[in-house]
């Protein structure tokens, strides 16, 4: 009977919705405003930006990107947590925003699970172990070794305390036990360039970020995070391999803020559905370094609770600090 009301409930609710968004006119009937929290030319932002390029072009109407970095990200999040909910502002978060920062910070100004409705993940964010080219070693298991016989002399960038590049190397310091030493910078971009220069020796960081800098010679590879080889990189092993049981990968997805109608989140991922079955720009996205994984709300939803359980243990066990 509990089932039954409930499930009568959600049909009604739903309903409503729609009655609710033909009301106001067909959705959308002006651009939609999307958010994003980091910097652009971080992962998430590669990834985003043509996607929802073509999701305007299936619903009649631009939907654009809006870069809001500041603290982590927690401006951006916490400007869609505020936001109306009438669909025309949307969150293109990566997982970092939803399930690093809420364990990193004692108080922050939204919640990753009531502040937002999922619309989708969109795919995996490849991760790869990088190095300046004049870095002894060749591969993660080299690092691990090179570490120990200097503890505490191999230094390794990220975009800052609590950052996906952070977290992929503390797990890989708590996994191996490496005594390597954490170089936060304001930004992704800033630690990839002091990796080139040589100022920091090695860094795990998005492939969409840096295969361009791999390509050039510029950064050399110790191994890819994933649990396979990258196609981009058919002849490079992944850091399991040689440090077997050690993966990461970050992912990006689209959220709307609490209360958006039912029918408006079902349309916005019917068109982000639309945009990923497009040959071409899955090719394009592909060859960028990113997976992409099934979609839908619930999916997500799932995503971000195992990502808060898991995250919580590794912030805790590493004893991070925000900045």
């Amino acid at each position: 009977m509990k089932t039954f009301v409930f499930n009568l409930f959600s049909c009604l609710l739903f309903v409503f919705s729609i009655q609710i968004v033909n009301a106001q006119g067909a959705y959308p009937n002006r651009t939609i405003q999307t958010i994003m929290p980091l910097q652009a030319g971080s992962g998430v932002d590669i990834l985003m930006r043509p996607i929802v390029q073509r999701m305007g072009e299936n619903l009649g109407q631009a939907v654009t990107i809006e870069n809001l970095p500041g603290g982590a990200g927690l401006i951006g999040a916490t400007k869609v947590a505020q936001s109306s909910s009438d669909g025309y502002v949307l969150g293109a978060f990566n997982d970092s925003i939803l399930t690093m920062l809420p364990n990193l910070y004692k108080k922050i100004d939204y919640d990753p699970v009531q502040s937002f409705i999922p619309i989708s993940e969109v795919a995996a964010i490849t991760f790869v172990l990088v190095a300046n080219p004049s870095f002894p070693g060749n591969t993660a298991a080299d690092l691990v070794r090179i570490a120990k016989e200097k503890p505490g002399k191999i230094d390794y960038a990220s975009g800052g305390n609590g950052s996906p590049q952070h977290i992929g190397m503390e797990i890989f310091r708590q996994y191996t036990g490496a005594p390597i030493v954490h170089i936060p910078y304001r930004g992704a971009a800033a630690a990839v360039t002091d990796v080139m220069a040589g100022q920091v020796p090695v860094m795990i960081s998005a492939l969409s970020v840096v295969l361009p800098h791999i390509r050039a010679g510029k950064l050399k590879v110790l191994g890819v995070a994933s649990k396979t080889r990258s196609p981009l990189l058919p002849n490079t092993p992944t850091i399991n391999e040689s440090v077997k049981g050690y993966e990461f990968s970050t992912w990006g997805a689209l959220l709307a803020p609490k209360g958006t109608p039912p029918a408006v989140i079902e349309k916005l991922n019917e068109s982000l559905a639309t945009a990923l079955k497009d040959q071409k720009l899955r090719e394009q996205l592909i060859q960028q370094g990113f997976e992409f994984v099934p979609l839908g709300p619930d999916h997500l939803k799932d995503m971000i609770a195992q990502g808060l359980a898991k995250m919580k243990k590794v912030i805790k066990d590493g004893g991070i600090q925000a900045d």
